[in-house]
């Protein structure tokens, strides 16, 4: 099996090796496109069940909304479709012919589209144009729906999983009565994605408010969460908007008050993509591949027979059905590995490489002495236990594997934060060391731009936790309207 590069010699390459090797994904013919694997599938339908079960918990509901969007319908926001239009692939035909000189099939010229459409960037202008029909009084409020889809946005530059021409994903599309009501749906929405990222994914996130530069096309307020990557640039791993009126407005979307008023209903949006999976990769994985936190691990516990002869792979089977019939009953994911076309190494090397948490190995000897290895994938530790603890022993121990992936990359992003208050010390940060940059900002989007300009690093958000100090603007010396996270970003 092919090593991985080192992270630390060349992280790209180090990504980009370890999401095909692992066999995670792959790029398609399709330029900027992707094919997602079974395992890689896998853990993303791990992700989608606990993010739908905890949308449901929240009072919401699924559903589906078209592909292809009016392109007049983007029109109608226009910050929305300022936002968007680099990015909109658009459909102006709609049938295809043979072509007379024998060149395969062309683009019927007679089958141009009275209005062109356009491939859903973001679902909010055909959602909108849907609600207003669903909409006359605030008893038909709220309206709490999420939709699992696809979205395609061209992309220059592109990524497995990070920044892809298609990318799957949830959109919540929720309307309200008032504008408290929104508002609190929007931070809901929010600590939901805070609590998945933490407690499922095991990745420590900042939560905070998107400046004007960096918040939703068509929104008031945005609200997201960054993490730390291991290279220390910032990855955005969700956002929650708060629309206001802006798109009710747009497509006339009004109600008739308890007061008997007409009144526009008030909006917010939310989402999170397969750039989860980038997120999960670059925060725990190392030099060796994968490291997958239980509470998301496909497999989490991988069982290998050390055996010789068929008699005694049949002794440690006749064992093993035991401990999985067990393992199961308690809600734990178990493989056993039989399989006679690859070496016990190879398979240890692959499990590994698949960030499997718990390792297993059993063999003749061990069934004599009654014991069985455990091999845990966060620390490697090896430890020989009773067979009869065994069950038990991994209750126990996948938890504590949870807890301790979560706690090296809290502790990570805790060194690699770095509170600077003068601009060679803002410049020294970004240059020399990696991670994210606290520093005071003056509040206004010229001198974030011109920060940008000279460093390349953004403002990832203002923390909603965020302790009133006193400070001038590292860039200007005005004064500091409030300490920001700057970082460089996937």
């Amino acid at each position: 099996m092919a090593k991985l590069p080192k992270r630390r010699e060349d992280y790209s390459a180090w990504y980009n090796e370890l999401v095909k090797t692992a066999d995670l994904a792959e790029n398609s013919d399709v330029r900027g496109c992707m094919v997602i694997k079974p395992y890689g599938f896998s853990i993303w339908e791990k992700m989608q069940q606990e993010l739908d079960k905890r949308f449901k918990e929240t009072g919401h509901s699924n559903a589906y909304f078209p592909l292809f969007i009016p392109k007049s319908y983007l029109s109608k926001e226009a910050s929305h479709v300022e936002g968007f239009a680099k990015e909109c692939a658009v459909v102006t035909h709609y049938r295809l012919k043979n072509d007379p000189n024998g060149g395969g099939v062309i683009v019927d010229p007679d089958a141009k589209l009275e209005e062109e459409l356009i491939v859903r960037p973001t679902s909010e202008t055909i959602i909108w144009n849907t609600y207003k029909n669903w909409i006359q009084s605030y008893r038909d409020l709220p309206i709490l729906v999420n939709q699992w889809a696809n979205v395609v946005r061209w992309e220059m530059r592109t990524r497995l999983f990070l920044r892809t021409t298609e990318f799957l994903w949830q959109e919540g599309h929720t309307a309200h009565a008032t504008q408290a009501e929104a508002e609190i749906e929007a931070k809901q929405m929010l600590e939901v994605y805070a609590d998945f990222a933490e407690n499922i994914l095991a990745l420590p996130v900042i939560k905070g408010v998107k400046t004007t530069n960096e918040r939703f096309a068509g929104a008031i307020d945005t609200y997201c969460i960054e993490a730390m990557m291991q290279d220390g640039k910032a990855l955005q791993a969700g956002t929650s908007h708060f629309l206001g009126q802006n798109f009710a407005k747009a497509f006339d979307c009004k109600f008739t008050s308890k007061e008997n008023k007409i009144e526009f209903v008030w909006g917010t949006s939310w989402g999170v993509s397969t750039r989860l999976m980038g997120a999960l990769i670059m925060a725990h994985s190392d030099d060796e591949g994968l490291v997958l936190p239980p509470n998301l691990a496909p497999i989490q516990v991988v069982i290998v027979p050390i055996y010789k002869t068929e008699e005694q792979l049949n002794a440690i089977t006749e064992k093993v059905n035991i401990w999985k019939s067990e393992l199961v009953k308690k809600g734990i994911s178990v493989k056993f590995d039989s399989r006679d076309t690859q070496s016990t190494g190879w398979k240890f090397a692959e499990y590994e490489l698949k960030g499997v948490p718990v390792r297993v190995a059993i063999g003749p000897r061990d069934l004599e002495n009654n014991t069985c290895e455990v091999a845990r994938r966060d620390t490697k530790e090896k430890t020989s236990i009773s067979a009869d603890n065994l069950v038990h022993h991994i209750e126990v121990l996948l938890p504590e594997i949870q807890k301790n992936i979560f706690q090296k990359a809290f502790d990570f992003r805790k060194k690699q934060t770095h509170n600077v208050n003068t601009w060679d010390e803002f410049k020294d940060a970004i240059t020399n060391k990696i991670g994210f940059i606290s520093a005071h900002w003056d509040g206004t989007s010229e001198t974030e731009e011109k920060i940008k300009e000279a460093t390349k690093a953004t403002i990832r958000c203002i923390p909603i936790d965020n302790i009133q100090e006193t400070g001038k603007c590292v860039f200007t010396g005005n004064p500091s309207k409030e300490r920001v996270i700057f970082a460089l970003n996937y």
